[in-house]
């Protein structure tokens, strides 16, 4: 999350702390209290997340949120087989979806990166991702936004290793927001309550 206030957890309207952020809009206020930082697993559900930090690079992430669904109907619910099976046909569809965001180079990464994901086995993306979780006892969580890193040593490699592997728009910052929205890290504030509750 790029666009937040740098301060601490914040009362809301429910009287709940929460992170600043996951109070700016309401569309925040359910994934921040439902979804982010809550554990994803699966190769299609971190594929699906990985394409969608790649088209937020550059945006505001309520962006890319409003648009999740029209998002997950264009790209056949990110299903890799799928993905990587679309044609010529099904690329200059997307590029004239006003749907979704309609960047000619993370359209052509995400189905390339589905290309390269359909080869690997099963469970081969999830392990991969989930390798580079650092350990949780050695992150003190957060006191303000101030406190959340852009990329950490861990997102720096975990951005090495898929760029090894083939997959494009995977630089280190996208790498840690996927870390932070999938679970591998917990940047929720101290004084949350959707932490304290975890």
């Amino acid at each position: 999350m790029s666009e937040e206030p740098t301060g601490g957890a914040v009362p809301g309207p429910d009287g709940r702390l929460r992170c600043p952020w996951g109070l700016s809009t309401e569309d925040y206020v359910a994934y921040h209290d439902e979804e982010w930082g809550r554990p994803v697993r699966g190769d299609d559900a971190l594929f699906e997340r990985l394409s969608l930090e790649a088209f937020q690079s550059g945006l505001s992430w309520i962006t890319i949120l409003r648009r999740r669904e029209t998002f997950r109907v264009a790209f056949a619910d990110f299903k890799i087989a799928e993905v990587a099976a679309f044609t010529d046909t099904d690329r200059e569809r997307l590029l004239a979806d006003p749907g979704i965001i309609r960047n000619r180079a993370k359209v052509d990464a995400t189905l390339a990166n589905a290309r390269v994901l359909a080869d690997w086995s099963p469970g081969e993306l999830d392990e991969l991702i989930w390798s580079h979780a650092p350990d949780a006892a050695g992150r003190p969580a957060p006191r303000t936004v101030a406190d959340v890193p852009a990329i950490t040593e861990e997102s720096t490699a975990l951005s090495k290793a898929l760029k090894k592997r083939g997959l494009r728009f995977v630089g280190p910052t996208t790498a840690y927001a996927l870390m932070q929205a999938c679970g591998l890290v917990d940047d929720h504030l101290a004084a949350c309550t959707t932490r304290t509750k975890a």
